[in-house]
């Protein structure tokens, strides 16, 4: 298991492919992603990177991360997160991480806070169809209905389904594919949207879900090693390319497959018909 990366959400915009297609992506930013701490077995228990994104202002950071910093050797970063590792894919404090980590074609799990929208009715937090607009209903159309029961326990359960806080939550969207990195500006463009308002910080990991582990590069994409990086991320791009052109060409195949089959059964259940006509006649 490999470190996930922070980012800034920048917003969203829409790549053209060569084929015409028009994808819409969310634009992340890499800034200065730089391992900050690392976490041992031997001393914390556990094995693990911290990460360090963006740059803060000295005078803004308290005076026990500024010592963290000077430690690490590095500048005061605005966002700080840890990242469960392996032991073999420990990073030496300092390196910095760049956008090769991810390559065109891969799934990534984006976690992020979801916009907050303060307190919302039961209709809109939890999307209730409402009360019936007819037949004795009173200027309460949008409202959730009765939540508890008679005498009987005569409380309402936790949990129940309510009005109230919407938002602001920590929201997890998973399998989302890279369609292009730019090593240049630190850009990783997903396909779809992540949680979160625009300029917040989000957290990008390899997709749970699928097994990429022969196509990734370990530890990580690193800048003191941005050329072998950089061509890892091509060669798995262009594996994962050469997949997905041979899946279309495989599902072109099976279709025109299906139509020629059922093109010859059209043929054949006229002809007869056909034959019964002359034989009606005769």
């Amino acid at each position: 298991m490999r470190t996930g990366v922070i980012a800034r959400k920048l917003g969203m915009t829409r790549l053209f492919m060569e084929d015409g297609r028009q994808v819409p992506v969310t634009v992340l930013s890499m800034d200065n992603v730089q391992v900050v701490a690392q976490r041992t077995s031997e001393r914390d228990g556990y094995t693990a990177v911290q990460l360090g994104a963006g740059t803060a202002k000295p005078k803004n950071v308290s005076k026990p991360m500024r010592g963290h910093f000077t430690v690490a050797k590095v500048e005061p970063k605005r966002k700080v997160a840890e990242f469960r590792v392996t032991e073999d894919n420990l990073i030496d404090v300092g390196e910095e991480i760049i956008a090769s980590h991810f390559f065109e074609g891969q799934l990534v799990d984006v976690v992020g806070t979801s916009i907050g929208k303060g307190f919302a009715g039961a209709m809109k937090r939890h999307n209730f169809g409402g009360l019936r607009a007819t037949h004795g209903v009173s200027v309460s159309h949008r409202s959730h209905g009765s939540t508890g029961q008679c005498q009987f326990p005569g409380k309402v359960f936790k949990g129940k389904k309510m009005a109230g806080h919407m938002g602001a939550a920590r929201v997890t969207t998973q399998n989302l594919r890279v369609e292009r990195t730019d090593v240049d500006r630190g850009l990783v463009m997903v396909r779809g949207s992540v949680p979160g308002a625009k300029g917040g910080w989000v957290i990008i990991r390899d997709a749970v879900k699928l097994d990429q582990s022969e196509s990734v590069l370990f530890p990580a994409a690193l800048r003191s090693a941005a050329a072998v990086a950089e061509k890892a991320a091509e060669e798995a791009a262009a594996a994962v390319a050469a997949e997905e052109e041979a899946a279309r060409a495989a599902a072109a195949e099976a279709e025109q497959a299906a139509m020629e089959a059922s093109e010859s059964g059209d043929a054949s259940s006229g002809d007869d018909a056909a034959d019964n006509n002359e034989g009606d006649k005769a």
